[in-house]
């Protein structure tokens, strides 16, 4: 079955223009141009789309999802089975925050108490739907979808006493870098007991540790402006630092 773009756009709930913006960056092209000049798509761009729009639905940026759709080793069930897999991850968090929510309520108006590890299950959704808005994409396009979603869900199972060792680890990895960025050596003692503690630091998150990736995720820190604020708070230049310590670290 066959489509006009208004047509299509109704069924798919975006805009015409959304679609002509598709087609003009090449993620999304007519299956063919009618003879009064409608834009006509098939069943092959149909499918297209609803892939464009899982994607973005997880925060993907167009070029990322270009690239992914062109790949000759693009296996359409497969990543059919992954995107079931996130949205179930997704559902899964969104009803532990609905729940959690409306105990919170519940809460204040008297009718129920709620323990400090309920509440703190809320919070662990909250950081993880921060992090999700803040860096999603970046992160998503970069590790898969299935890594973040392992990282979500491992972070999801983190007890109290996990989180207050992860705060104290958050705290001490900040304090050491701090002092090995003013020393200036990514060499020294200092500085390779910092990176030994952003490992620790990332294995709370990571099911599996890698050298590449953690070179690959402090080279992140430098490249992408928003990562580098947040080591700059620390020490302004400071992501720079880590960066060419972990290198040494991993080398």
């Amino acid at each position: 079955m066959e489509y006009t773009i208004n047509r299509l756009a109704k069924i798919a709930g975006v805009s015409t223009r959304t679609l002509r913006y598709y087609d003009e960056i090449g993620l999304l092209s007519p299956a063919r141009i009618s003879s009064n000049g409608y834009r006509i798509y098939g069943r092959k761009e149909i499918d297209r789309l609803q892939h464009i729009l899982f994607y973005r639905e997880l925060g993907v940026p167009l070029e990322e999802i270009g690239k992914i759709l062109s790949s000759k080793d693009f296996d359409e069930l497969a990543t059919l089975e992954s995107h079931l897999s996130a949205l179930l991850t997704r559902r899964k968090q969104l009803d532990m925050l609905i729940a959690n929510v409306e105990k919170t309520i519940k809460a204040a108006k008297g009718e129920m108490i709620m323990s400090d590890r309920e509440k703190f299950e809320g919070f662990k959704k909250r950081l993880i739907d921060e992090n999700e808005q803040k860096y999603g994409s970046e992160i998503r396009a970069k590790y898969g979808d299935e890594a973040v979603d392992r990282s979500n869900a491992k972070l999801m199972g983190m007890s109290m006493e996990q989180y207050e060792e992860y705060e104290k680890l958050t705290a001490q990895f900040h304090e050491t870098l701090k002092a090995a960025f003013e020393q200036g050596d990514p060499a020294g003692e200092l500085a390779q007991k910092a990176c030994e503690l952003h490992k620790k630091w990332l294995c709370f998150f990571w099911d599996k540790y890698s050298r590449e990736a953690h070179i690959g995720v402090t080279q992140m820190y430098v490249s992408d402006p928003r990562f580098t604020a947040y080591f700059d708070k620390i020490a302004e230049g400071c992501a720079e630092f880590l960066r060419d310590a972990v290198q040494i670290y991993c080398g």
